[in-house]
């Protein structure tokens, strides 16, 4: 307002300095021929009061009557590139800046990008507003995206071969429930007192009165019953429930067991033409198409995690005195008697090892065994000494 009143000030002084020439050009006064003056001086004096009035007008036209506008306009490129051992870096960026009352803009890009071991990639753009007047107002955007990936690959692949140079330890046959009993039986047991029997008898599917010789008593329970010559419990199929079930798992374990064992690869056959008396056996896998006969001591030589199995496709006999030695920390519970008919064990005779037969099996009088007697069919004792394996 205050500029727009100097104007309007200004421009009525001017239709008065107008209508004083337009009067004073028709009496030539204006050039100072009015008062005495000299002309010239006159004009000085005139221009002299007319310089405030025309910067005023000046000034007005620039912040409000008037008009103007300027644009101040900047631009550049560059760009760099470099290699190093480990990467490559470039770039490049690109800005503008004009102004009308002070206004900018600028944007920028950049890419870099190395490799290592890996891939790494990363790209990123930043755009920016800034606007202002010269009241001081000001007023900004900004906007910016970043995007990155990065990948990488390890790979290690490697190959561990182990020998072992000595003798391997095999694996024992699984028995499964099975192992549960010392001796377990389809058909029955047969005993002439007194036995010694540690562990627990089995018979299925016949009765309880199979079992002969070893003067049972039946528990209150009808699951069980015990003897005085059975350090354990002696099962039946007549029993209560859960006995019937429980041994006719361990009867079909049994037979389970049996065809592993008859399964196994032999790493000799026939040895001894199957007459073994008095030899020393390494561990492993022996088969026998015949009988085998083991008239006296044989010795079993190896370590506590060491697996013998032998495979007889008919009678085993074992003669009278003779022994089962074993040597070396070898365990009766890992030496496996697979024998597709009877074993016979002579009088007083020290056998060891699980007995698995697809018949039965006869201790004669005096004849101990230190393992497991699992038959498929009958169990006869007589004074014997029989002891599980853990």
């Amino acid at each position: 307002m205050e500029g727009w009143a100097s104007g309007v000030h200004s421009t009525r002084a001017d239709e008065e300095i107008m209508k004083n020439y337009s009067s004073d050009h028709r009496s030539g006064a204006f050039f100072g021929r009015k008062s005495g003056q000299a002309p010239q001086g006159r004009a000085r004096a005139r221009m002299a009061w007319m310089a405030p009035v025309w910067l005023a007008l000046s000034v007005v036209g620039c912040s409000g009557i008037g008009g103007g506008s300027g644009s101040d306009s900047d631009s550049g490129s560059g760009s760099m590139t470099g290699t190093s051992e480990s990467g490559s870096e470039s770039g490049s960026g690109s800005g503008t800046t004009e102004g009308s009352g002070g206004s900018g803009t600028g944007s920028g890009t950049g890419t870099s990008a190395g490799e290592t071991s890996g891939m790494t990639s990363s790209s990123g753009t930043t755009s920016g507003t800034t606007s202002g007047t010269t009241s001081g107002t000001t007023s900004g955007t900004t906007s910016g995206t970043t995007s990155g990936t990065t990948s990488g690959t390890t790979s290690t692949s490697g190959t561990t071969d182990t020998t072992d140079t000595g003798d391997a330890p095999g694996v024992p046959v699984d028995l499964a429930s099975a192992g549960n009993f010392v001796i377990l039986t389809k058909s029955g047991i047969t005993n002439v007192p007194m036995s010694a029997i540690t562990g627990d008898l089995g018979v299925s599917p016949a009765a309880a009165t199979a079992i002969t010789g070893l003067s049972l008593q039946l528990d209150p329970s009808n699951v069980f019953s015990t003897s005085t010559q059975v350090k354990g419990k002696v099962y039946a199929a007549s029993y209560a429930v859960p006995t019937p079930a429980v041994l006719t798992t361990a009867i079909g374990d049994m037979q389970t067991a049996f065809t592993e064992a008859a399964g196994r690869a032999p790493d000799l056959i026939e040895l001894g033409a199957g007459n073994i008396g008095g030899m020393t056996l390494a561990p492993g896998v022996y088969q026998w198409s015949s009988g085998l006969l083991i008239p006296s001591s044989v010795t079993l030589k190896g370590g506590s995690k060491d697996v013998w199995i032998f495979q007889i496709a008919q009678v085993l006999t074992v003669g009278s005195g003779a022994e089962i030695v074993l040597s070396g920390g070898a365990l009766a519970e890992n030496v496996f008697w697979q024998v597709s008919e009877a074993v016979n064990v002579g009088t007083g005779a020290q056998f060891k090892g699980i007995v698995l037969t697809k018949t039965g099996v006869t201790m004669a009088t005096g004849a101990s065994i230190h393992g497991r007697l699992l038959a498929q069919t009958a169990v006869t004792l007589d004074m014997n000494t029989v002891v599980e394996t853990p």
